[in-house]
């Protein structure tokens, strides 16, 4: 029979057996502990699954307020379209306006114009009646003879001259007469209708095709602004739902906490009695390494090799450059130099188990096995993820409970990460590092099922 009581005040229970009749019972807990085991399993599955999804959903929230975001910007920007035309819209209204006073200003230069074309034309014909006067008093001058030769030159240069200014004044009249019909011309096209098509004149046109672009950006401004407030307001809608698709994750995250911990208890609880179970090897084994990292530790302390501060240094510098980010600490050379001892050799341990490593209780790796200790390779990520895991803060769910345990041991059950969206399903066995009195960090062993 067995018989069960609580260890301590924590929750957590422990079994002690009294006696075995024929080991029945014992085969009896060693077939709950595989069920156990392999709820735990399916838990932490689930739990990877709820993990994928709300990767996802956290993705799909961020690019919903990134598209909000747009869509003010886009609103934005459809407000400033808006009162654009409405500016082009006044200024070409003016423009009409102006055209229109250019019009009147141009009908004035239009009259001037034919009063100069007059005044020309009176000179002209005072040129015509000079050049009859002169042609007169020549011919008088010529009948007076030798008296009258003096006269007859002065009559006939007057006669000249009247000629040249009959000339120049209808050579005037021209000119003129062709910028008039100019003039005229632009006058008629400045101050014809707008709404009457037939006649409408090219500027009137150009202006009228003005109107029709900044009325057709107007609509366009609109129509798109209507969109955006109906994709604003799709947008909101679907980040609430993302929100509330958030919260019920939340909620499906803590219930697979509690159900995974609770497998991962009982499995702790079976260990606990003394049993010979899958798990007993590695927890062991992961107890005999914590045991014989914090000998090294405290021998290191007693050697002079390190001090006490640059032991427990918690300011991690990170290495530039590096992705997924790596950091160093002052105890790290101490740690590529002492920890592998124990480490590589427990990977010897059994063909299940997958690595073995000490972190302090930030869950800092100074130093990993060292197949996963490789140096980085720039740019690839992935490569990198997968085989270049020290010097590196795994401050996870898992990382940190086993980093913080200060119990005998911590059984736990959770997916690894290995780059890629490749993840791969581990238990672990951590067991606590102390040195002189204080808790240093962990020794997690990890196993494959």
């Amino acid at each position: 029979m067995f018989e069960w009581k609580k260890k301590n005040d924590e929750g957590r229970g422990t079994a002690q057996v009294t006696s075995y009749p024929d080991g029945a019972e014992l085969q009896v807990v060693k077939r709950l502990y595989k069920a156990i085991s392999s709820v735990g399993k399916d838990a932490a599955e689930v739990r990877g699954a709820l993990e994928d999804t709300q990767r996802v959903v956290e993705g799909q929230s961020a690019a919903m307020s990134a598209l909000g975001t747009q869509l003010q910007q886009v609103s934005a920007a459809q407000d400033a379209i808006r009162q654009a035309t409405r500016q082009t819209g006044d200024a070409v209204q003016r423009a009409r306006e102006a055209l229109g006073g250019v019009g009147d200003e141009v009908g004035g230069i239009v009259q001037t114009l034919r009063q100069v074309t007059d005044a020309a034309s009176d000179i002209t014909k005072i040129a015509l009646q000079t050049r009859l006067v002169a042609f007169n008093a020549s011919v008088e001058a010529k009948r007076a003879g030798e008296a009258g030769r003096g006269f007859g030159v002065v009559a006939d240069a007057v006669k000249d001259l009247a000629g040249q200014v009959e000339r120049s004044s209808k050579a005037i009249i021209g000119a003129i007469a062709t910028l008039d019909e100019r003039v005229e011309r632009f006058s008629r096209e400045l101050r014809s209708d707008a709404a009457d098509q037939q006649k409408q004149s090219a500027i009137h046109q150009a202006f009228a095709d003005v109107e029709g672009d900044v009325r057709a950006i107007a609509h366009s401004a609109d129509q798109s602004g209507s969109t955006v407030l109906a994709l604003n307001e799709r947008a909101g809608a679907l980040e609430r739902e993302v929100q509330h698709a958030m919260r019920g994750l939340g909620t499906a995250f803590a219930c697979s906490d509690r159900f995974l911990r609770l497998s991962e208890e009982l499995i702790e609880q079976i260990a606990e009695t003394g049993l010979d179970i899958e798990d007993s090897p590695y927890i062991r084994g992961a107890q005999e390494a914590a045991a014989e990292i914090a000998a090294l530790l405290e021998q290191a302390l007693a050697t002079g090799k390190i001090d006490t501060a640059r032991l427990f240094d918690e300011h991690y510098r990170p290495v530039e450059g590096t992705s997924p980010a790596q950091h160093l600490s002052a105890f790290s050379p101490l740690a590529e130099q002492l920890f592998p001892q124990v480490q590589e050799r427990l990977l010897q341990l059994s063909d299940k188990v997958v690595f073995c490593i000490a972190v302090d209780r930030n869950g800092y790796v100074a130093m990993h096995n060292r197949k996963y200790s490789q140096l980085q390779r720039s740019g690839d990520v992935v490569w990198n993820t997968a085989n270049s895991r020290w010097r590196r803060i795994f401050n996870d769910r898992t990382g940190l409970a086993s980093a913080r345990n200060q119990r005998p041991f911590l059984l736990q059950t959770y997916r690894r990460d290995m780059g890629g969206g490749r993840f791969v399903l581990l238990k672990e066995a951590a067991a606590p590092i102390v040195v002189r009195g204080q808790h240093w960090g962990g020794l997690r062993l990890a196993f494959n099922f």
